[in-house]
């Protein structure tokens, strides 16, 4: 199989997923994916396939893997996938095929249904696909692999993984810095980085900094139209959690009936929290950066800090690599 031939295969799927919510039949299915997986509203996977389908052009994915090497005699590449949102292993399974593996993928629990329709969907566009991609329970006889999991489950993949070439992904979030100087509409859309798929995803925002006099009202009232998310029963459950814990703590906290927002060193947070940090100089947030680069996957601001714009960390282009790890070059390389 030629790469051209791919490259059509994956732009005519573009198409699929641009007009996906046009089927009734497709909108029914949507619900059973989140009859499987509560996260997997319909809104969050329409969410993700209008942004994939932007990406997925015959011309952007050619200028994508223009430097990249194909293989004339297939390797196998193993691929672990995450479930936390949908199609958020779709990247690498695009990365595999485009460079000439054979996959092999073991899939999320949490995300069966929709990652066998994306398989299946590719198959029927291009019937000899089903000669390079397998869905497996048990991993074997790979050449390289590809694994996404939690901080534990990385140092199992890194071990298991060891004497072969491997990408290893583990827990990431993202922050924004403010200067105070945003507009609304910049707030607003800094809200999409913060809700979008729950602010469940790696690039979704957990923590922002902001100036000392930072008026935290701003971002409540640039929030509020995602107010409906509590009506989300996993979500509110999150909600009347953390809020319970934290005023059993005495802890120091404010809310809006939809987001409860701490100031805290931490960076990781849970469900329905987004944690905030104030800054005498820029300075300070620099030196957190440099100490947390291994955990941070985007940083939304204006400034000059490798950022990320407002209202596109959850609407990444086919060159923002995960781990900032470029996939590409590490499969053309093997």
């Amino acid at each position: 199989m030629k790469r051209e031939e791919l490259i059509e295969t994956f732009a005519l799927f573009g198409k699929i997923l641009e007009n996906f919510k046009n089927s009734n039949e497709n909108i029914s299915f949507l619900n059973e994916v989140k009859a499987n997986n509560p996260w997997f509203t319909k809104e969050n996977i329409l969410l993700a396939f209008e942004n994939w389908s932007s990406e997925l052009t015959q011309e952007k994915l050619s200028f994508f893997v223009q430097n990249a090497r194909f293989l004339e005699k297939p390797k196998t590449l193993a691929l672990i996938l995450a479930g936390n949102i949908p199609m958020v292993g779709f990247h690498d399974i695009l990365c595999g095929l485009l460079c000439g593996y054979h996959l092999q993928i073991k899939l999320s629990g949490k995300d069966k249904l929709l990652s066998s329709w994306v398989l299946q969907s590719l198959v029927e566009i291009r019937p000899n696909l089903k000669e390079r991609i397998s869905v497996v329970e048990k991993l074997e006889n790979f050449d390289t692999a590809i694994a996404t999991g939690s901080n534990n489950t990385a140092k199992y993949f890194s071990s298991y993984f060891k004497n072969i070439p491997h990408i290893i992904r583990q827990n990431r979030t993202s922050i924004a810095v403010l200067t105070g100087q945003e507009t609304k509409e910049e707030l607003s859309l800094l809200s999409n980085d913060v809700f979008d798929y729950f602010g469940l995803g790696c690039r979704n925002v957990s923590k922002v900094f902001i100036p000392e006099d930072f008026d935290l009202n701003r971002l409540f009232e640039a929030f509020f139209p995602h107010n409906d998310i509590i009506n989300h029963h996993k979500y509110a459950n999150n909600f009347d959690y953390y809020r319970a814990i934290y005023l059993l703590n005495q802890d120091n906290f404010m809310e809006n009936g939809f987001l409860l927002l701490k100031e805290d060193s931490g960076l990781h947070t849970p469900v329905s929290v987004l944690f905030y940090s104030r800054y005498q100089v820029l300075n300070q947030v620099e030196n957190f950066i440099d100490s947390h680069q291994d955990e941070l996957q985007c940083i939304v601001s204006n400034l000059g800090l490798k950022n990320t714009d407002f209202g596109k960390s959850q609407k990444p282009k086919l060159d923002d690599f995960a781990d900032g790890v470029n996939t590409l070059a590490f499969l053309s390389s093997i």
